[in-house]
C-alpha cells in the first residue's frame, strides 16, 4: 500500500481537501458504498462485505453482528491527487448523535438513497440536520440494480417530501436486472459496466436509444442551474452555447450555495457509480476554502466575535466532535482543525474548560486503524491522544489567541432502564464503565436512583440502550441485568400563580433568613425554565437574586406531581426580605426553592409524556392491522401515502406505548413492514395516566 503519511506530507493546497460524509436511513447501503470508496482509492486491498461481516468502517463486533452501523467511523482516502476525509454515520434514529456531531464538522455530504423507496422516514431527519448545519450536499441513488428501483421516483421524492432542488447530473442505463450504468448529461458520456461482474466502467458515445432523453434532461440540467448564475441565464436565454466548464463551475458554485442538489446513480454492491461519484465529489463538493469562515467568541467576553480563516498561518483552531476509548492506546479525542497546526508535543488551551492541555501523539483513523503523524494543519480530521479533560463539543486553540467555537446541541434521552450488576465483582467495574461510556455518547445519561438505589442508565431509545448494555459485557466485561424501560416525563404549569417561600431558623447565635416571593408562568413548549426580577429599588440586596435563582433551579429538576423535571415554567421574583444579620445566601437558596414549590403547587400542575413521530412503511394488506395496532397505542394519524405496492404512514403515538413496537410490527406483517421513530414533542398525559403515574391519585 502507498504510504498514506507520505501522500498527505504532499498536500499543502486546502483545495485540494474535502472533508465530506456519508449520511442515509437504515439499509440505504451507506456503509456498502463506503467500502467501495475505500476499495477504488486503494486505501484497502480487499472490499468489505456487511454479510460477511468484513467492513472496515463497521468495525464493532455489535456492527458487524447486526449489519448496521452504531458510531460514526473516520477514515481518509486520495483521489486524482485530492485528499478525501470521509465520516460514515449511522442510519438508524437512535444513533442520530452520531450524524448530528459528525455533519458539525463536516464541509459536504453525500445522501444515499435507496432506489424503490427513495427518501424514506430518517433520510429526511438527517436532511434536516444537514441544513440546520448549511452542509452542501449531493444525492447518490443506491441499489438500482434492485427489483422495483425507479431513479426518476427517487429524484421525484427528494423534491415532494425534502423539498430541495434535486437536479440529476446523471441518468441511469436500464434499471433492475438490466441495469448497465449511466450517462452524465454534463460531458453527454455513458459508463458502461460490459459484464455482471465488472468492476470498471468502459466510457463511450451516448447510446442512440438514450440520445433523445439525454438532450431532454440535459436542458432541463442547464436550465436549472442558469437560474444561479445572472451570466449563463442570459446565454440561456439567447441561445447562446455554453461550455462545458462554464456548466461545472456554476453548478459548484450552485452547490456550494445550497440552491442545487446534485443526483447521481448506482449499485454500489456490484461497484457501478462509485468512480464518478468520487469524480462528483472532488468537482462540486466545497473544500475547507470553500465554506465560510468559522466564527468563534472572545472566552472572556461572549459579545465580541472573532472569525478564523481556514489558513496555516492563521492561529490554530480545533472543535472537538467525538471522544472513544480505544483499548490499545487509551483515549482517543477527535478533532477538526479549522485554522492553523497542530503538532503532536504540544500544549494547547481549552477555552471551555479554560486550562492548559497536551495534545501527545496525533493519529490520522482508518476506521480502528491508526497510523501516527508529526502534525495537522487547517482543514483536516485528525485523533488525538493525551487530551485529558476535553470533550465533545470543546474548543481546543492557541493560548495566546484564544476563542470559544460554537458547541454541539443533543437531544435529551427519552428512555430509560434500570442496570443492576449480576455479581457483587462487577459493581465497581460497572460505574467506571458506564463513566466512559457516557464520556463517549453526550445523549447517554447515568444516575443512582435515590430511593431503590439501583443506576439508571438513559439515551435515545430501545435499541440504544439494549446496545450500551451490551457494550458492558462485550467491552468491559461487566454482565448487568437489564430493567424494564421508564419513559422520560416531564411536569409544567398550566396557569399562572405566585407564592411566598420564606426560611427562618433560630437556634442561638446567627440565625437563617430568607424571604421571597416567585409568581410563575406557563410558557409555550421547548422554552425550557427561565428567571428574571421584576424587584425595583432597595426591596432586596441584588446579592439574593442568584441564590434565589439556583433554589428555583434546582428544586424545577424534581417537580410536585411524581417527581419529573419541571419544563417551560418562568419564574418572575416580585418580592422578599432580608435581615441584616441573620440574612445568608443559604438561606435566600433554600426560600427560592419553597416559593417555586408552593406556587407549582398552586399553579395546575401538569404532567406531560414524550410523543414521537413515527414512520412506518407496510405492503398494503397489512394496512389494516398496522392502523388497528397504532389506535390501541393512542396514536394519532397524521397521514398516508401510496408508495408503489406499500402504505406509508406516518403518526404521533406517546413513547409509553412503544415498547416492543419492533416486534409487533414483525409480527403483524411477517417481516416485511420498516419503521422509524424519533422524539417529536412533549404533550399532556391523559388524566387517568397522570393518575396510574404518579401513583397518588392526583387529577390534573
Amino acid at each position: 500500500m502507498v504510504n498514506r503519511e507520505k501522500k498527505m506530507a504532499e498536500i499543502k493546497d486546502l483545495s485540494k481537501v474535502r472533508n465530506i460524509g456519508f449520511i442515509a436511513h437504515i439499509d440505504a447501503g451507506k456503509t456498502t458504498v463506503t467500502e467501495r470508496v475505500l476499495y477504488f482509492t486503494g486505501e484497502t486491498y480487499k472490499i468489505g462485505d456487511i454479510d460477511d461481516g468484513t467492513t472496515v468502517m463497521d468495525f464493532m463486533s455489535l456492527e458487524r453482528e447486526r449489519g448496521i452501523t452504531i458510531g460514526s467511523a473516520a477514515t481518509n482516502a486520495s483521489w486524482n491527487d485530492y485528499q478525501v476525509n470521509i465520516i460514515d454515520t449511522p442510519g438508524h434514529v437512535d444513533f442520530t448523535a452520531e450524524v448530528q456531531r459528525s455533519l458539525r464538522v463536516l464541509d459536504g455530504g453525500v445522501v444515499v438513497l435507496e432506489s424503490v423507496s427513495g427518501v424514506q422516514p430518517q433520510s429526511e431527519t438527517v436532511w434536516r440536520q444537514a441544513n440546520d448545519y448549511g452542509v452542501p450536499r449531493m444525492v447518490f441513488v443506491n441499489k438500482m440494480d434492485r427489483l422495483g428501483a425507479d431513479f426518476y421516483f427517487s429524484v421525484k421524492t427528494v423534491h415532494d417530501r425534502l423539498g430541495a432542488n434535486a437536479v440529476p447530473i446523471q441518468i441511469p442505463i436500464g434499471a433492475e436486472s438490466n441495469f448497465k450504468g449511466m450517462i452524465d448529461l454534463i460531458d453527454r458520456k455513458a459508463f458502461i459496466y460490459e459484464s455482471e461482474d465488472a468492476v470498471e466502467h468502459v466510457e463511450t458515445d451516448v447510446p442512440d436509444e438514450f440520445k433523445e432523453d439525454v438532450e431532454k434532461y440535459r436542458s432541463e440540467l442547464i436550465e436549472k442551474i442558469a437560474e444561479t448564475d445572472d451570466a449563463l441565464m442570459d446565454k440561456f436565454l439567447d441561445d447562446q452555447e455554453i461550455s462545458v466548464e462554464e456548466l461545472k463551475l456554476a453548478l459548484r458554485k450552485a452547490v456550494i450555495s445550497l440552491q442545487i442538489f446534485p443526483v447521481l446513480c448506482g449499485s454500489a454492491l456490484r461497484h457501478r457509480g462509485v468512480h464518478p461519484l468520487l469524480d462528483a465529489v472532488i468537482d462540486y463538493l466545497p473544500s475547507p476554502v470553500d465554506v465560510p469562515s468559522i466564527k468563534g467568541t472572545d472566552p472572556a467576553d461572549d459579545t465580541i466575535e472573532i472569525e478564523r480563516q481556514p489558513d496555516v498561518k492563521d492561529p490554530f483552531s480545533a472543535l472537538v466532535f467525538k471522544t472513544v476509548t480505544d483499548q490499545h492506546v487509551g483515549r482517543l479525542v477527535y478533532l477538526r482543525i479549522y485554522s492553523g497546526v497542530l503538532e503532536s508535543g504540544s500544549n494547547i488551551y481549552n477555552s471551555s474548560t479554560r486550562s492548559r492541555e497536551r495534545a501527545g501523539r496525533l493519529m490520522k483513523m482508518h476506521a480502528d486503524s491508526r497510523e501516527e503523524i508529526k502534525q495537522a494543519t487547517a482543514g483536516e480530521i485528525v485523533a488525538a491522544i493525551g487530551l485529558k479533560d476535553a470533550v465533545t463539543g470543546h474548543t481546543l486553540c492557541d493560548q495566546s489567541n484564544p476563542l470559544l467555537l460554537e458547541s454541539i446541541n443533543f437531544p435529551a434521552p427519552v428512555l430509560s432502564v434500570a442496570v443492576e450488576p449480576k455479581t457483587r465483582s462487577d459493581q465497581d467495574k460497572m460505574g467506571e464503565s458506564l463513566a466512559r461510556l457516557v464520556g463517549e455518547d453526550p445523549t447517554l445519561q447515568t444516575w443512582t436512583d435515590e430511593e431503590s438505589g439501583q443506576t439508571v442508565l438513559a439515551g435515545m431509545g430501545e435499541l440504544h440502550l439494549d446496545v450500551i448494555v451490551e457494550r458492558l459485557r462485550r467491552e468491559f466485561d461487566v454482565d448487568a441485568i437489564q430493567g424494564a424501560p421508564k419513559v422520560a416525563y416531564r411536569e409544567t404549569i398550566t396557569v399562572a400563580s405566585e407564592k411566598q417561600g420564606k426560611f427562618i431558623r433560630q437556634s442561638g447565635g446567627k440565625g437563617q433568613y430568607g424571604d421571597c416571593t416567585l409568581r410563575i408562568e406557563p410558557l409555550e413548549p421547548g422554552s425550557g425554565i427561565l428567571f428574571e426580577s421584576e424587584i425595583t429599588g432597595a426591596t432586596l440586596p441584588t446579592e439574593y437574586y442568584k441564590p434565589i435563582e439556583s433554589g428555583f433551579r434546582e428544586a424545577a429538576t424534581s417537580g410536585v406531581i411524581a417527581g419529573y423535571p419541571v419544563v417551560d415554567v418562568k419564574a418572575v421574583l416580585t418580592d422578599g426580605s432580608h435581615h441584616d444579620v441573620d440574612s445568608s445566601e443559604m438561606a435566600f437558596k433554600i426560600a427560592g426553592s419553597m416559593a417555586f414549590k408552593s406556587a407549582m403547587t398552586a399553579g395546575s400542575p401538569s404532567l406531560l409524556e414524550p410523543i414521537m413521530k413515527i414512520d412506518i412503511v407496510t405492503p398494503e394488506e397489512f394496512l389494516g392491522d398496522c392502523l388497528g395496532d397504532l389506535n390501541s397505542r393512542r396514536a394519532q394519524i397524521l397521514s398516508m401515502e401510496q408508495q408503489a405496492n406499500s402504505q406509508a404512514i406516518k403518526a404521533h403515538v406517546p413513547l409509553g406505548e412503544t415498547f416492543q413496537y419492533a416486534t409487533t410490527l414483525r409480527s403483524l406483517t411477517t417481516g416485511r413492514a420498516s419503521f422509524s421513530m424519533e422524539l417529536d414533542h412533549y404533550s399532556k398525559v391523559p388524566n387517568h395516566i397522570a393518575t396510574e403515574i404518579s401513583g397518588k391519585g392526583k387529577e390534573n
